[in-house]
This record gives structure tokens, sequence and C-alpha cells, in this order.
């Protein structure tokens, strides 16, 4: 069985929001895994779904963009908060998405070899890293593009959040409009996938199941169960789903309705979300430890 850090009961109280014991149990009952420590938790109705069982921190800078019929959504690392409001890596970034848009790579290698300024994308990174003297990384990028329709992009948190939507429809202002809001929408809202049929099936399995076993427990005949479960999967969908949500500009509406409104016949075909550092862990420093080796060493 494996050990059961008190590091490790923080790490699942802070994802969970559940009690200190409650989740030492969790811990001590899954073997220490951290996913379906959260599912035990949640099968006893003692904490709310996660949607992320990592924790953030990583600096940098994530910046979307539009230019005509296409926009993008980059994300580029670094060591400090500080670097993220340096202009020359702000003016790397940006000269960084410029060429995303024109030469549209397929991916970050790609990405690395092409042209920009007077060498390609890796020498001039590996020139502002030697500048600077941190560590920086070009994470990832998203890239979404429109036949006939309009591209929405907002950033939030002056580069903590970049959200990127794509709309099809007849080209409007109406329709720029909405794209926008609903950029700023996935931004506030935090969608985990554009619409049922995008989601992962394993994760809708998941909730299925912790959902199933949660009302199982309430001692309810089968069918009435069923439809407890169906229920509250609606309801999972509809906070989960981007055009299943209810839109952040009209509480009415759900996203899809107000592009409809919009537009009629406008529909969202695409989405990209970057949080800064999203999924990247670093190393928790031990401040007291650290100073003791500085004393003497």
């Amino acid at each position: 069985m494996a050990s059961v850090t008190a590091a490790d009961v923080k790490r699942l109280r802070e994802i969970s929001g559940a009690g200190m014991m409650d989740c030492k149990k969790a811990l001590v009952a899954t073997d220490g895994d951290m996913d379906a420590a959260v599912d035990f938790l949640r099968k006893k109705g003692l904490a709310a779904a996660a949607k992320k069982s990592g924790r953030v921190a990583a600096e940098g800078v994530v910046l979307a963009r539009k230019e005509g019929r296409a926009g993008v959504v980059v994300e580029v690392n670094a060591e400090t908060d500080f670097v993220s409001k340096n202009e020359q890596f702000t003016g790397f970034v940006e000269r960084l998405s410029g060429v995303i848009l024109r030469l549209r790579p397929a991916d970050v290698p790609e990405l690395l070899k092409l042209p920009l300024d007077d060498g390609t994308v890796e020498e001039e990174l590996a020139r502002l890293i030697a500048t600077i003297g941190e560590n920086m990384t070009v994470r990832r990028f998203a890239l979404l593009e429109v036949e006939s329709g309009a591209i929405g992009a907002y950033v939030h948190g002056g580069g903590r959040i970049g959200a990127l939507v794509a709309l099809s429809g007849s080209p409007s202002e109406a329709l720029e409009e909405v794209a926008h809001q609903v950029a700023m929408h996935i931004a506030a809202a935090n969608p985990l996938c554009l619409s049922r049929s995008a989601m992962d099936p394993a994760l809708v399995e998941r909730e299925r199941s912790v959902l199933r076993e949660r009302a199982e427990a309430s001692g309810k005949p089968a069918h009435i169960i069923e439809k407890i479960v169906e229920g509250q999967m609606r309801r999972f969908y509809a906070e989960s789903c981007l055009i299943e949500q209810s839109f952040v500009m009209d509480g009415d509406l759900t996203v899809a309705e107000a592009v409809e409104r919009a537009s009629p016949g406008a529909q969202v075909t695409a989405m990209a979300r970057f949080q800064l550092g999203e999924g990247i862990e670093r190393k928790e420093e031990d401040f007291a430890a650290e100073v003791a080796a500085q004393l003497h060493g």
C-alpha cells in the first residue's frame, strides 16, 4: 500500500474542499490515487466535482489574438512573474503569434524551426534566454480558422487566461460582437469541451458512475435512481459543455441560443482556452530548509 503523506492530504483538501480526516481516509482507501480519492469523496457527498486535479504553478504569458478569419492562442512559460512583464519577452510572444497566423505550423516542434527576426523561433528564444537569464519554453498553441464566420479572442488577467472561439455564419458586426462575448464567456466559465459529442467518453462514464453510486445510497427504487442520474447528467452537461452553458451576458440564454439570436443560422464550431501553467506542477520549495542549507553551506 502506498504511504500517504501530509502533502498528499493537503493537496486533496485543496482540490476537494473536504476535511482533513476525510481526505486521509480517501487516500488510504484508494492507495494514494489522487483522482480516485476525489471520486471516493464525491461518492460520499464530501466533495464537489474537480475539473483539474493538478495545481497550477508556472509563470509566463498567454496571448490570444485574431487576424481576419483566423485566431491564435499561445502560451510561453518563464521561471518568474517578473519576466512576464518584460517588454522583450512580451514582444517575442506577440511576434511569435504572428508567425503562427502567417505560416500555420502543425505543432510546437515545427513552430520552433520557422523564421523569426534574424533567425528561427528557436534561435530567437535562445537569445532571449541568454539576455534575460531565465529559462523559457514555447509550451503550446491553438490555431482556429473559419471559411465564413467570425473569430473571437480574449485575454484575461494580464495574460493569465486566453480564450479563442470560432463561429460559422454570415459575416456581420453582430457576429463579430457575439464572437468576442463568447470568448469572454469561455475565459470566465471554463467549459470542459464544446459539446456533448466532444466530451471524453471515459469522463462521461466516470461522472455517471459517481452519480449512480451516490443515488443508490439513497435506497430509492431503480427507476427513480435512473431518473435522478439522468437529471444530474443533464446538469453536468449544462455546466461542462460550452454551447449548453448559461451565457454570462444573458443568463436566460444558452451560449448556442445567444449566438443564434445574434446571427440566425450561426453556430459555435471550435474553442480553445489556455490558463497559464495549467497542468504544470512545480516543486514546492521548503523555505526553512533552503535557508538552513545556505547558512550551513
